[in-house]
């Protein structure tokens, strides 16, 4: 696990020699649905906008990932739970007692966390994705999603539409790795016949996947759309138009 601070060396993408880009998906092209989660923290007795719980949820992503050491899980009841609380203490003017803080979180998760159905809560399409996906897939990459996600992802990509951007999907629950676990890219590598030296992966969570990335031997991009995150030994963009400008067309790869 990394330790978040001044780092010494950041590992550079071979921009020029890639082929393949692998895409997690919550937070990277898709989130939950945020107003939906502040309408049931309303009726816990929390006022906030889905605009301020999708800010406090980006700050809160340095203390998930921290916590997926111990963990080794995004995924399940505890984990959103972790999730939930950790979001709502970013929240602005936060000043409520653990025992009220952890009662809201109950009542929250009883309300969100469907097994089985992350569907039904993680369906808003983050606005420009859809386009920015679509102009790296124009310049003629390979684009898998690699999502820690309970066996929902492609109803997730079909309800939202846009399971015919992409070349191939692996969910975690499926086929039994979940991030981290460098398994899990090696299944993603053989679904397309890609070579981990010419793939890319992206997602919002360094120690699910940039770590396990790099241990599958995959390069590795972190977004960071408000800089939440700490000087880091990986590259960061802040938002897929970022990591578009960054690959060259055809005639500018190796």
């Amino acid at each position: 696990m990394a330790h978040y601070g001044a780092m010494a060396t950041t590992r550079t993408v071979p921009w020029a020699e890639l082929d393949t880009i692998f895409f997690d998906a919550g937070n990277t092209f898709l989130s939950m649905d945020f107003d939906r989660v502040a309408a049931a923290a309303a009726s816990l007795g929390v006022e906030c906008s889905g605009r301020q719980l999708e800010r406090a949820e980006a700050a809160a992503r340095p203390v998930l990932s921290a916590a997926l050491a111990e963990r080794r899980t995004t995924e399940g009841g505890g984990a959103f739970r972790f999730y939930l609380r950790a979001t709502l203490e970013r929240l602005p003017a936060s000043c409520r007692d653990d025992v009220e803080l952890e009662a809201v979180v109950s009542g929250l998760a009883e309300r969100l966390f469907l097994p089985g159905r992350n569907d039904r809560l993680w369906n808003r399409k983050l606005p420009g994705r859809r386009e920015a996906l679509e102009r790296i897939r124009a310049l003629g990459y390979r684009m898998v999603v690699v999502s820690n996600s309970d066996g929902s992802m492609a109803r997730t990509l079909t309800r939202i539409g846009m399971d015919q951007l992409f070349d191939g999907l692996v969910d975690s629950t499926v086929v039994g790795f979940e991030k981290p676990d460098p398994r899990i890219f090696e299944v993603a590598l053989d679904l397309v016949d890609a070579r981990p030296e010419r793939t890319v992966h992206v997602g919002d969570l360094y120690a699910a996947d940039v770590v396990g990335a790099w241990a599958a031997g995959v390069h590795a991009v972190l977004l960071d759309p408000w800089a939440d995150w700490p000087e880091m030994d990986c590259p960061t963009v802040a938002d897929l138009d970022e990591l578009a400008s960054l690959l060259p067309g055809p005639q500018g790869r190796a």
